[in-house]
């Protein structure tokens, strides 16, 4: 028996009063942790020596902060330490940065003391908010356990809440009988090693026509007008179709193939580095691999069954399928 976490996220339905504090709490989230990183540079700067603060100290001095959820703030800082952390561990993942109002996404993330989170008919507890109305598609059995909580608005102006669940179970390991390969396409997404393709949709590609239309309307609105925020709503809109065709296109595609197979073989690709080769990053971006492989991931995982990654540098073509001897020296006329 192990402890297993798993998310689920609902539509949230706050109230005018609910909304204003939502938004309090997501500015003051954006605001400790830039105040906390622009100290932490300037400390640096001075001193050589790196700054350890926390969101209490702040609090005197801009009192405004005790209105919200406290441990709200905390996750920012936490959030803030663990950007250091992947900067010093792999300085390709770049230098924290400070958060905007207008290109990031407006979130915060809140944890579970005592029942402060809880979901009651319908309804979901937050601190310092009260009981927030929520969508709920989807039962959560008793056994589950609520940790955290992160709430999220979209750009179309969209409160999501994203529940963070533990609880305990037992997965049984599958015995490997059917087994399929999944090679990336850029066309269908894959061709698995049966044949067949994936033939995705193209969604992003079907609604270009329609999203340069609407882009050059809102770049032709005057910044700061009404006009203006209607249409980058408009435009927002048209995205979020986008994003919701193809996750419910993906979600489909990899539950029927865990429900048929019991191990999926994928290579382990660089889709960052492939999409900005070669001018393929709407096509790679489009079909969504890495979400492809994600869902199956954990959805396989929760069956008892196994995703093999194979690594990309895996002489895969110069191997043989009967004995298995590797030909260094492959030329592409010797392939079949």
């Amino acid at each position: 028996m192990r402890r297993v976490n798993k998310a689920y996220k609902f539509r949230l339905y706050p109230n005018a009063e609910q909304m204003n504090l939502l938004t309090r709490t997501f500015g003051c989230v954006r605001f400790i942790y830039n105040k906390m990183l622009g100290d932490k540079i300037d400390y640096y700067h001075e001193t050589g020596k790196t700054l350890s603060n926390m969101p209490a100290q702040y609090k005197k001095e801009f009192p405004w902060l005790k209105e919200v959820d406290s441990l709200a703030l905390a996750n920012a800082q936490l959030h803030l330490q663990a950007a250091y952390r992947n900067f010093f561990r792999s300085p390709k993942s770049g230098f924290p940065k400070f958060k905007s109002k207008h290109r990031h996404q407006d979130s915060y993330t809140t944890n579970n003391q005592r029942g402060s989170i809880r979901i009651e008919d319908g309804r979901i507890k937050l601190p310092k908010i009260g009981f927030v109305k929520l969508k709920q598609h989807r039962p959560v059995p008793e056994n589950f356990c609520v940790k955290s909580a992160t709430v999220s608005k979209t750009p179309t102006g969209k409160y999501f809440i994203s529940v963070l669940f533990e609880y305990e179970e037992v997965i049984q390991p599958v015995k490997t009988e059917t087994v399929v390969g999944l090679d990336f396409s850029m066309k269908e997404l894959f061709v698995s090693s049966d044949g067949v393709t994936a033939a995705y949709p193209h969604y992003y590609r079907q609604s270009m026509e329609q999203l340069s239309k609407e882009q050059r309307r809102l770049s032709k609105c005057r910044i700061g007008s009404s006009n203006r925020n209607k249409q980058r709503i408009k435009v927002a809109r048209l995205y979020e179709k986008v994003s919701h065709q193809r996750k419910d296109f993906l979600h489909k595609l990899s539950r029927q193939i865990t429900n048929v197979y019991d191990a999926v073989c994928i290579e382990d690709l660089n889709m960052q580095g492939m999409s900005q080769s070669l001018n393929f990053g709407k096509s790679v971006y489009d079909n969504g691999w890495g979400i492809f492989t994600s869902l199956l991931d954990y959805k396989l995982s929760e069956q008892g069954k196994k995703l093999i990654k194979i690594d990309k540098w895996y002489p895969s073509s110069k191997t043989c399928s009967c004995c298995g001897k590797v030909k260094e020296e492959l030329s592409l006329s010797e392939r079949i």
